[in-house]
């Protein structure tokens, strides 16, 4: 939608007397609608201390903003403004358990600007990262939810009126460093989407199809990937993976698309193993970095890929069809390297168990020191290059992190995500690349709530199942796709009481033969038969992670390298990369200063911050 035109109107600032950064032309580099109709947009920009918004909404009355745990009102960081009678007007609340509405004491959020026209309102307001008010929301790297709201009319006496339906909530990484975003402009596209397929009337289904890259006479890079993703399907297209596969395939495989992971698809989706990309729900278009590209056209680039698409549907609606897919933009102006895809994290099965009614279980995943240093020394031993990171897990995931180790010692996160929220997950742009030198090693870390489970929950590809992993972007690329592990299965199965499984396996999940409460059962159901409790899952969560894992470690194709299988033992690290949050002092003289002045003005059922007008020319 057009945003309006503002000519002619006064512009309202701060008693700062500085021009609103419309009027000094700084810009906001993140932007986000967050309605769907378009009614609701919001900019912003953050430095070191401070992060600065701006609000541009299709009302005449309030606009309400909020930072949310949950994306509930209960326990809510909010801030509601308007302009009324030409004067702008900006106040500091929070919510209780109960979802009342209060004044904060400590008015946090600055108004730097307000105005409106006939149509919109928009307003400028910016404060601390780390406001050091138990009653203001820190943020950080990690997702937050962003709660909205508007009303025709203004704040009145006593206080704000119900928004009614003007309100939502939309993730969002709020610190998420934007890598370069100007396309090239000699940039071709191509499109790689399902057409027309039926949506299975079920809660999970992962679709395949291959697809041919256009065939260039020479080598180019792919420097953007953009979601094309349905209308009205958004929340249906939960994950897309796009794999390399064996380039003597033939035209043939193009014809048509069938559920992965079924015992009857084509065999040609078996030779489509290394990731080259990935995208996941609420993430946007992906541009890389203005020194690296995927490349294409050479004998070692995908000639076929193949286009994994998760449908999540819990509420089994029928009659979906749906084309979404990619769009991928290559330009002949090629890059200094070529990126590359690492998965890491816990190799995806059902060894991979987490016991119900817990608060809190953790998970971890190893790229170990076995598998990295063997790849990294006989492909670039000068190290590679970590610029992005997507983590995933599913609905029990509740927050992830990758961990970086060398010689024992933790160096800075690699990525983390406090507030993970299944429901939006993008790459996170490191601030500053990251190297891997071989002998380094990765855990990634994933902490799960299973209070409201009776059952157990697995490792697997249903949203109900569960994944903890992490895809590293990185150049230069090297001939490893897949660096993860997986805790032996007899010892987990020993903390239940198993005492031997049938040495023929001929079913799987594989029979239990003793003791006799559990004869003939599969593993999965003994697992599920044992009476858990908080403390006996937490005594088995203590036990996995100290136990024997077994690698993966995967070049492109069906290849492994010799670490691959290898039994190893999780490594003995000292931890210190967790980040840091500014230290608070609540007594601070600067603190007790902005109260004392702010008091007059809050005590008021309603007011106004007092400003001064002038022209923005």
């Amino acid at each position: 939608m057009m945003i309006p035109n503002f000519v002619s109107i006064l512009f309202v600032i701060v008693t700062s007397g500085l021009c609103p950064s419309f009027c000094s032309r700084e810009v906001f580099r993140h932007s986000a609608v967050l309605d769907e109709h378009g009614k609701y947009h919001l900019k912003w920009r953050y430095d070191e201390k401070t992060i600065t918004f701006e609000t541009v909404v299709e009302t005449k009355g309030y606009v309400g903003f909020g930072l949310s745990p949950t994306g509930g009102m209960a326990f809510s960081d909010i801030v509601i403004g308007g302009v009324e009678k030409g004067q702008p007007y900006l106040q500091d609340y929070f919510t209780d358990m109960n979802r009342e509405v209060l004044r904060d004491y400590h008015q946090n959020y600055r108004l730097e600007y307000g105005m409106e026209n006939s149509t919109h309102t928009i307003l400028g307001f910016s404060r601390d990262l780390n406001t050091c008010d138990i009653n203001d929301k820190t943020i950080t790297e990690s997702t937050i939810r962003v709660i909205w709201a508007y009303h025709p009319e203004d704040f009145g006496h006593p206080g704000p009126m119900y928004h009614g339906l003007n309100r939502g909530r939309k993730s969002l990484r709020l610190l998420n460093p934007k890598s370069h975003t100007v396309t090239h402009s000699g940039a071709a596209f191509f499109d790689i989407r399902h057409n027309n397929v039926p949506v299975p009337v079920k809660d999970t289904t992962y679709w395949c199809k291959i697809f041919k890259i256009p065939e260039v006479d020479r080598k180019h890079h792919i420097i953007k990937i953009e979601p094309l993703i349905q209308k009205g399907h958004e929340n249906v297209v939960h994950h897309i993976l796009v794999y390399q596969c064996d380039s003597h395939l033939n035209d043939s495989e193009l014809e048509l698309g069938h559920e992965c992971f079924h015992p009857n698809m084509p065999d040609s989706y078996f030779t489509c193993e290394s990731v080259i990309f990935a995208w996941a729900i609420g993430g946007e278009a992906f541009t890389y970095p203005s020194h690296v590209g995927v490349s294409i056209g050479t004998s070692l680039d995908p000639l076929y890929v193949l286009m994994e698409m998760h449908y999540d549907n819990p509420t089994y609606q029928a009659d979906l069809i749906d084309s979404s897919g990619l769009r991928l933009f290559y330009t002949p102006v090629l890059r200094e390297y070529d990126a590359g895809v690492i998965e890491t994290g816990v190799w995806v099965s059902l060894y991979h168990m987490i016991p119900p009614s817990l608060p809190e279980y953790i998970s971890e995943g190893h790229c170990t020191t076995e598998c990295l240093q063997e790849a990294l020394e006989l492909e670039m031993p000068s190290g590679i290059h970590v610029f992005a990171v997507l983590l995933h897990s599913h609905l029990a995931g509740q927050s992830l992190k990758t961990r970086h180790f060398r010689n024992g010692d933790e160096q800075q996160l690699l990525a983390y995500d406090d507030a993970y929220d299944f429901n939006f997950q993008e790459f996170q742009y490191l601030k500053e690349e990251r190297t891997l030198l071989p002998g380094d090693n990765l855990v990634t870390e994933c902490k799960y709530n299973t209070k409201d489970r009776k059952n157990m929950t697995w490792g697997g590809l249903s949203t109900r199942d569960e994944m903890c992993l992490s895809y590293l972007l990185y150049y230069p690329r090297i001939n490893l796709t897949r660096c993860e592990s997986l805790p032996q299965i007899r010892k987990q199965l020993t903390f239940i009481g198993v005492k031997e499984m049938y040495t023929t396996v001929t079913t799987w999940p594989f029979i239990i033969k003793s003791p006799k409460k559990y004869n003939n059962l599969t593993f999965t159901e003994a697992m599920d038969k044992f009476s858990w409790s908080e403390k006996k899952g937490n005594a088995f969560n203590d036990l996995v992670r100290q136990l024997p894992m077994n690698v993966r470690c995967s070049k492109h194709g069906q290849e492994r390298w010799s670490a691959h299988g290898l039994i190893v033992s999780p490594p003995k690290v000292k931890q210190t990369g967790e980040p840091q949050l500014a230290t608070c002092n609540r007594a601070s003289p600067l603190h007790l200063s902005s109260v004392l002045l702010l008091f007059p003005v809050i005590s008021a059922a309603y007011s106004t911050i007092r400003i001064r007008w002038l022209m923005c020319l």
